[in-house]
């Protein structure tokens, strides 16, 4: 039987053996796009201006009766513009602030708790306003009225205490024109009970205000608020942690010691006494009314300013 020829077919593979599959090019899958976070409206500029650029308001008398809305208005920048009316009402149309002052300092208050660094610095520059021509009629005459300013002298050292230089510096200027603007007999009793707050900077500031009320005290205004309870005031910031509450320490030590030894200077005249005994009197005095370790610090800063 004749073979029938191999044909070169017949040894072959099948074609699905010999075509290996294609590879399939893995297609890689675009990278999500990291999420951007919503963009925030550019926030609008607001002028400072200062108090000799404030003029008086066209119509006073229809301004002042949409002020305390104005005042509370959600637009924060509407919220600057009434401050800068309040500041206007203070300069130049004052009896009328001075009919709603009370309302207009408590949204004051609130304002100036505003994280907005804007909002906050141009309420204390309202404040500046109003205690330069207002000052004395901020003190309470009620017993209710008496937080409200409470919460308003906190709020301003603890302005004056924060990290924000152009908020801070807004707000010790605020302090200083308060202690110039209010009686100091007044305003130190207010200020009495910082000096043992819980925030070391608070003390600092409350500390510089006082030095400077009774730095502009008269002798007999100083012995009405009381040599030993300013004694005792200064004896407890002379150990404070930051330098400036020591500092303002130490110029009231000096200006209850110059208050004390006034009464003797007729007498130390008249009989001859001897210089010493003035210090020893002193000594006496600090003695009575301090710890001895007080006691010694305080005579210690006198001895130094004498020396």
């Amino acid at each position: 039987m004749a073979l029938r020829p191999r044909s070169i077919d017949d040894n072959a593979l099948p074609a699905s053996a010999t075509q290996r599959p294609r590879k399939i090019a893995k297609i890689a899958s675009p990278s999500p796009s990291p999420i951007q976070p919503p963009t925030e409206p550019t926030e609008q500029s607001v002028e400072y201006i200062s108090s000799a650029d404030l003029k008086p308001l066209p119509d006073p008398q229809a301004k002042i009766k949409d002020l305390l809305i104005e005042l509370e208005s959600k637009d924060w920048v509407k919220a600057c513009g009434a401050l800068n009316d309040v500041r206007r009402f203070a300069l130049h149309h004052s009896s009328l602030l001075l009919q709603i002052l009370e309302k207009v300092m408590t949204i004051i208050v609130k304002t100036m708790k505003s994280p907005r660094s804007a909002l906050c610095k141009t309420s204390i520059m309202a404040c500046n306003d109003v205690f330069s021509n207002l000052g004395q009629a901020l003190l309470p005459s009620e017993k209710e009225q008496e937080s409200a300013f409470d919460n308003l002298l906190l709020q301003l050292l603890l302005k004056a205490s924060q990290d924000k230089r152009f908020v801070c510096e807004e707000a010790e200027k605020t302090l200083e024109t308060m202690a110039m603007c209010i009686s100091p007999l007044s305003l130190l009793e207010k200020l009495q009970s910082f000096v043992t707050h819980s925030n070391l900077r608070v003390r600092a500031k409350a500390a510089v205000v006082i030095s400077k009320c009774v730095g502009q005290m008269e002798h007999e205004a100083i012995k009405e608020f009381g040599l030993a309870t300013l004694l005792k005031i200064a004896s407890q910031l002379l150990n404070d942690r930051l330098p400036e509450a020591r500092e303002a320490a130490r110029c009231v030590v000096n200006s209850v010691y110059d208050t004390f030894s006034s009464g003797f200077e007729s007498a130390k005249q008249d009989d001859g006494a001897s210089d010493s005994s003035t210090e020893e009197l002193w000594e006496k005095f600090c003695s009575s009314n301090l710890s001895a370790v007080a006691a010694q610090s305080v005579t210690k800063i006198v001895v130094e300013k004498r020396g």
